[in-house]
């Protein structure tokens, strides 16, 4: 939503709804801009809640995307343009450049500099290498040591640094999978009825086009990112040099795969909540409260009244009368790391690896091996009877 125009595709808010209540951090960067990252958007958003406090008013940050709320609310990136370096500042994005590399080089060069942080990532991740890479190159201290520092300051912990505004709360608006799926397939509906494929169509002509003709057309980074492009880009390149028949079957194509990887999306976010929120490690973690949404005739009830009764009690520096969701203990470990020789591959997290030893390709690969053990000791036997027969032959015994 930071990027101007394209208000149907990243769902702004309604221009109704802003003149309610004061919005902030919507389009105001240029889509072409394509470095814009996550401690841009943090630098900008918390002047503007220190703004807010200072006019003893109540900011609320609305997702969206968790990874942006939880740079807010903690401690934990690394603005690398802030620290000291006797390395000279590149001009251009130093991360972008990585990413072109080869993984295994990528992998290969953090290994070097920082080897804790090149075991903790997945070879095959380049964008998390390259940050790592990148972290080192532009302050000459490795990732991992950087991190560690953060988690040491007081009120630290496993997943980074201290809570950076004490009195928060969290609502966390969840709802029945059933249901949720239900109403993002019929906002998918909603958007193309509202003018999606209009609003997509201008914005491949003016800036997407000519990337295409160029062979430079890139889905990792900037706006191009957002849900919709790529599943829209067969049917926008087409458009006009296929049949009818053709142009309404590939529209109809990202149409579903819209709506599959906006369900999808709506998993990821609510595990993040989960994983990030609920069993978050360590003291300084605000209260989640959770807020059912899957009724919506019940909004008022169910959400809006309760919301408000949370949000004044917190005011007020009183209990809430609702209880928080109780934190999840988490056994879990997310960075372990093994090697399964029998597929040739490295896994990452406990629960990656049991899914891996469950997989059909890791079972397959096994009952392979066990086959060839057969096969192997059915021979090594039958040489063995060879060798005693021959043994008998001189008078001797078999061993």
């Amino acid at each position: 939503q930071v990027y101007k125009g394209l208000d149907i595709i990243t769902n702004k808010v309604s221009p109704q709804e802003q003149r309610l209540c004061r919005h902030h951090m919507i389009s105001f960067v240029d889509p072409l801009v394509s470095n814009y990252t996550v401690v841009d958007f943090r630098d900008k958003a918390v002047p503007l809640i220190s703004y807010i406090f200072a006019r003893d008013k109540i900011p609320i940050v609305v997702g969206g995307t968790n990874y942006y709320i939880e740079s807010l609310l903690w401690k934990v990136l690394i603005n690398t343009k802030e620290m000291p370096s006797s390395a000279p500042r590149p001009d251009s994005d130093r991360k972008v450049e990585l990413e072109q590399l080869d993984s295994a080089e990528l992998h290969r060069r953090l290994s070097q500099v920082d080897p804790e942080m090149a075991a903790k990532l997945h070879p095959h991740d380049k964008r998390k290498v390259a940050r790592s890479l990148q972290v080192f190159e532009e302050t000459g201290i490795p990732h991992s040591e950087i991190l560690h520092q953060q988690q040491e300051e007081e009120g630290g912990g496993p997943l980074g640094g201290p809570l950076k505004y004490p009195h928060s709360c969290i609502l966390w608006l969840h709802a029945d999978q059933a249901a949720l799926d239900a109403r993002l397939e019929k906002r998918v509906d909603d958007m193309v009825a509202a003018g999606l494929l209009e609003e997509l169509r201008d914005f491949h002509r003016r800036y997407n086009q000519e990337k295409v003709a160029e062979n430079r057309q890139d889905y990792q980074h900037g706006i191009f990112q957002s849900i919709g492009f790529k599943e829209f880009h067969e049917y926008l390149v087409s458009e006009g040099k296929c049949s009818p028949e053709t142009s309404a079957l590939l529209l109809e194509k990202g149409i579903q795969a819209l709506k599959q990887v906006t369900k999808r999306y709506a998993r990821r976010q609510n595990k993040w909540v989960r994983n990030r929120f609920l069993k978050r490690p360590g003291p300084n973690v605000p209260p989640v409260y959770g807020l059912e949404v899957s009724d919506l005739q019940r909004w008022e009830e169910d959400v809006v009244k309760p919301a408000l009764e949370i949000v004044e009690s917190f005011i007020q520096g009183r209990e809430p009368p609702a209880e928080p969701l109780r934190m999840e203990q988490d056994e879990e470990n997310k960075r372990s790391h093994r090697v399964c020789e029998l597929c040739d591959r490295i896994i990452i997290g406990d629960r990656e690896w049991a899914a891996h030893t469950r997989s059909k390709s890791h079972l397959h690969h096994l009952k392979k091996r066990r086959k060839l053990e057969v096969s192997s000791h059915a021979r090594g036997t039958m040489g063995d009877s060879g060798d005693a027969e021959t043994s008998d032959e001189d008078g001797s015994l078999p061993l």
